[in-house]
């Protein structure tokens, strides 16, 4: 990772798909003085170091950044330092840069990690509350069938829900999609948007998660939440399943 990072270009590239995420290869070879093989090959090694995940959509081929990789080194040597004054200017950035144009949807997320476990430890991570409460301080509730409601309710003595939805799809243990909705905004669709987790078994005993986050609303309070807590809940979950332990969230 750090070494995919060393390249000036790179870091452009990731620049480029932090100020607008989802890009094609022709929207990331704008601006960028080299030719479309090299920006295709920055590319290639940005993927390899998980750093970018892909997506295909139609005939496009989009790119998203993946900032998993980056929240671990960020857990280990800067949250513990800095996080107050960081947070403090992260709001204050994505506060100012903030569209107020609520009635588009494009915004999306895609998140990849890897996790020295199996697809059905996975999917009983996410699915069954008492498990997901060991690493993300929330239960989620549900049947898990096509069509039934789901509750994402936090782990403590008032049990408040906080996010809900229904179940679109559940083919255990590789693919799950649901809505994700505040549940005080339950019922308006402009504020429901999607989340969708597959899971692929890997060589040498590891899985890959990927979760797309998609249908949102670009520079809502809801995509703010994501863009931080996908991350983090992640991290806490590879953290879990590989060792017992959660992260402190």
């Amino acid at each position: 990772m750090f070494k995919a990072l060393g390249d000036p270009a790179r870091r452009q590239l990731l620049d480029r798909l932090h100020a607008k995420n989802g890009r094609t290869l022709s929207e990331l070879c704008e601006s960028m003085d080299m030719t479309r093989q090299s920006v295709t090959q920055h590319l290639g090694l940005l993927e390899d170091a998980n750093l970018i995940s892909t997506a295909r959509r139609g005939r496009e081929k989009l790119h998203f950044i993946n900032p998993v990789p980056l929240h671990d080194v960020y857990e280990r040597w800067v949250r513990k330092f800095e996080a107050g004054r960081l947070g403090l200017l992260y709001d204050l950035k994505h506060n100012l840069e903030r569209s107020e144009d609520m009635t588009d949807k494009s915004a999306s997320f895609v998140y990849v990690t890897y996790i020295r476990t199996t697809p059905e430890k996975i999917y009983e991570a996410i699915t069954m509350p008492e498990v997901a409460r060991r690493y993300w301080g929330h239960e989620n509730v549900s049947a898990w069938t096509p069509g039934a409601s789901w509750e994402h309710v936090r782990a403590n003595d008032e049990r408040p829900v906080e996010i809900v939805g229904t179940v679109v799809l559940a083919e255990p243990p590789h693919k799950l999609v649901i809505t994700w909705s505040a549940a005080s905004k339950a019922g308006d669709p402009d504020e429901e948007s999607r989340v969708t987790f597959e899971i692929e078994g890997q060589e040498n005993g590891m899985a890959r998660l990927t979760v797309t986050h998609d249908q949102l609303q670009p520079g809502s309070s809801m995509a703010k939440g994501i863009g931080k807590g996908w991350p983090l809940v992640l991290s806490s979950m590879k953290s879990f399943l590989e060792t017992g332990t959660g992260l402190d969230l």
